[in-house]
């Protein structure tokens, strides 16, 4: 059987219920990334949750354009050749958190190994943009691996995050086939490297289920974050976002979601939000005042 006729042969189950796009603040939102010439993660990757985090005049920013420079085969956010870095980005990403009105920032960004930092100063600069415009507002940063660069993350930290987030993504063994350029054991040692920089920091990760991977291979992986210095971590069913894209191997249900987040609980987590349509950034906010 071709990956292509298993993912036609895969139905999403009765418990997905996604949202259609409605509502004022959806437009609102809408309109003020477009105005800015920003970019948003919701949109790029087509995430199911875009319509209730719009709604509710959130969205996470998607910085350093708007092509990626490796190609995740889950992943719907587009390969190509990337832009020159915008210097105005910062600003403008501060202004959005501004008119929203956030109390709570989430920045990621496009994988851009094109630059010799990865990207790392404009994270910085987005950090050290929103605290001035928007004092007390925290800010979560979800960032790629740079390439194991020590000093590129170091730019990052020395900006002060709130929250430092780097997903694994998947197991171990899926990598090769899932994760084109990344390497599971890299994405281990940023946890590492930041904790040793900050133990207060608060650093969190995701998985995504539904790919092929086993319970022992889960288990494995929660475990190597959490001794990695990781505590927070959120788990979702991974959905292809097309027939050219990784297929769907398994729905999980909601009764395994809850038996996920028990396990990451036991493993030591300090929190935990694992379901269907959850995603890294998904009600973000919420999952930092808990651990306030």
């Amino acid at each position: 059987m071709t990956e292509n006729t298993l993912q036609k042969k895969q139905r999403k189950p009765a418990w997905f219920k996604i949202r259609t796009p409605l509502g004022q603040n959806y437009s609102e939102v809408k309109k003020l990334v477009t105005s800015l010439n920003l970019h948003t993660v919701c949109q790029e990757a087509n995430c199911p949750n875009r319509a209730e985090c719009y709604g509710e005049r959130t969205a996470t920013f998607l910085i350093l354009g708007e092509n990626c420079t490796r190609g995740c085969s889950f992943c719907n956010v587009s390969r190509g050749e990337p832009s020159a870095v915008d210097e105005g980005e910062a600003r403008r990403v501060a202004e959005a958190v501004m008119k929203l009105g956030l109390e709570y920032a989430v920045i990621t960004s496009v994988t851009r190994d094109d630059l010799a930092d990865g990207g790392a100063r404009v994270f910085a600069d987005v950090i050290e943009s929103i605290r001035e415009i928007k004092p007390g507002c925290k800010v979560e940063v979800l960032i790629p691996d740079f390439m194991g660069s020590q000093e590129a993350l170091k730019k990052v930290l020395d900006a002060r995050p709130d929250v430092l987030n780097h997903n694994v993504e998947t197991v171990a063994r899926l990598y090769p086939e899932v994760r084109e350029g990344a390497d599971y054991h890299r994405s281990l040692q940023v946890f590492k490297r930041a904790s040793s920089y900050d133990s207060r920091l608060l650093i969190k990760s995701g998985l995504m289920v539904g790919l092929g991977e086993k319970l022992s291979e889960i288990a494995e992986a929660m475990a190597d974050l959490y001794h990695s210095g990781c505590r927070l971590l959120t788990v979702g069913q991974y959905l292809a976002p097309s027939e050219n894209h990784h297929p769907v191997i398994k729905f999980y249900t909601p009764e395994e979601f809850g038996e996920l987040e028990k396990m990451a609980y036991q493993i030591g987590f300090m929190g935990v939000v694992s379901g269907p349509l959850i995603r890294s950034s998904y009600r973000a906010h919420s999952m930092f005042r808990k651990q306030s």
